[in-house]
């Protein structure tokens, strides 16, 4: 695998492109945390954090496929660098201005996630042109963004809990906004983000929303970002009571190297079944893996407890992306991914202001409890919804060309775009 990905990145444009998206999307990667501990450090409480860091998830739910669509019809260079500097700038307003006025947090949050720009799904779009449109190197190229997106997961917390170490949270906010516009700018500046233009797209009122199966699935994963989301404010009060902030840093980044490892192992070899089987048993582990996560520990077993909660979550998401593909309406794929994100992106947020009410409730614990419920949520949807997940599957081959988005790769972890 790390033979084929350097031969990959030794292709004109990959690695700026790759390394470009990952600098832009740390703010997104990283936005909730920051948020959380820049609210504790300005004496705002757990419920104050979790519902900015809510809002903030919100407004990136709606706004990724929202800007997703007018990359689709202006082109990224249009979109992509004017988000990006619009969301650094609500992020600049929240450090300047603090936590005092909520509603002037509230209204920089939701300016920084309503405008943050969709560069993975532009760079997923981008990746037939940069490799010739080769199917198998599409894939491959899919595979290596997903295990570079684990170690940005894996790292930006550390960064985050870096930044506050050695200055503030506030700095934490500014510096690593700076790095995701500059970012974005290394993007749109490329030859094949200036030139790329998006194919047209089969038109329906309900669009992707008319496959039984799929909101089958957006349902499930309502509840896996949930979980997520829970587990960003259950750990900052675990970390209050065993060791602080860097505690936390290495809480989410061991979440993040669980998924790594999970997803490595997951797509390193082929799988025999239906996809929509194979999922409810991946979903079944990951429920399983969070709740020794309620169990009183200490700090470092504590961080192998959240590796191992992670170690599910990149192999369920890669293969719920199969199952997208297999149950999208035609032409309507991308908008698919799309709603995927959208519903993960409102469970985390509705995960994040849950948790918060049940740390102050009943501790650490009944934060974590809040996730441990997510999950069994998730393994119930698909459970009772097994009918229409398994009817009406098929598999698509990888279509692409140098002008326009491809369509069905398995690695469409978290594509923001919707094609009108």
């Amino acid at each position: 695998m790390a033979a084929g990905y350097a031969e990959l990145l030794r292709t004109r444009h990959a690695a700026r492109l790759l390394a470009g998206t990952l600098m832009g999307r740390l703010p997104n990667g990283t936005g909730p945390i920051a948020i959380v501990l820049f609210t504790r450090a300005e004496g705002g409480s757990y419920s104050l954090a979790g519902a900015l860091a809510a809002a903030y998830g919100l407004a990136n739910a709606v706004g990724q496929p929202l800007l997703g669509r007018a990359v689709d019809l202006y082109g990224q260079p249009r979109v992509q660098l004017p988000a990006a500097v619009v969301s650094a700038l609500g992020m600049v307003w929240l450090a300047l201005a603090g936590t005092g006025s909520a509603a002037v947090a509230y209204a920089a949050v939701v300016i920084a996630g309503l405008f943050t720009p969709p560069l993975e799904g532009g760079l997923r779009a981008l990746w037939p042109k940069v490799l010739g449109g080769k199917e198998e190197r599409v894939h491959a190229a899919y595979a290596m963004d997903a295990v570079a997106q684990e170690v940005m997961y894996t790292v930006g917390p550390l960064l985050v809990t870096l930044f506050v170490a050695l200055w503030s949270p506030a700095v934490a906010l500014l510096a690593l906004n700076g790095l995701g516009v500059l970012g974005a700018l290394s993007v749109v500046v490329s030859e094949p983000s200036r030139t790329w233009r998006s194919e047209p797209r089969e038109a329906h009122w309900l669009g992707a929303l008319r496959s039984r199966g799929l909101l089958a699935l957006l349902g499930a994963f309502f509840f896996v970002g949930m979980a997520l989301g829970a587990i960003t404010v259950a750990a900052v009060s675990y970390a209050d009571g065993h060791g602080g902030q860097a505690v936390y840093g290495w809480l989410l980044a061991a979440l993040g190297l669980g998924a790594l490892v999970g997803g490595v192992f997951y797509g390193a070899r082929q799988w025999a079944g239906a996809p929509e089987r194979r999922l409810r048993l991946l979903v079944a582990l990951l429920a399983v893996c969070y709740l020794p996560l309620m169990v009183p520990v200490g700090a470092v077993a504590m961080v192998g407890l959240s590796a191992l909660a992670g170690v599910f979550l990149a192999p369920s998401l890669a293969c719920a992306f199969v199952v997208v593909d297999r149950h999208a309406p035609a032409g309507t794929l991308t908008e698919a991914f799309s709603w995927l994100v959208t519903f993960f992106g409102v469970g985390a947020a509705i995960g994040t202001a849950a948790a918060g009410p049940a740390v102050e409730a009943g501790g650490t614990v009944a934060g974590y409890a809040v996730a441990c419920g997510a999950g069994v949520a998730a393994l119930l949807v698909l459970t009772v919804t097994q009918r229409a997940l398994s009817g009406g599957g098929r598999s698509r081959a990888v279509a692409g060309s140098s002008t326009g988005p491809v369509e069905g790769a398995v690695d469409a972890v978290v594509e923001p775009m919707v094609k009108n």
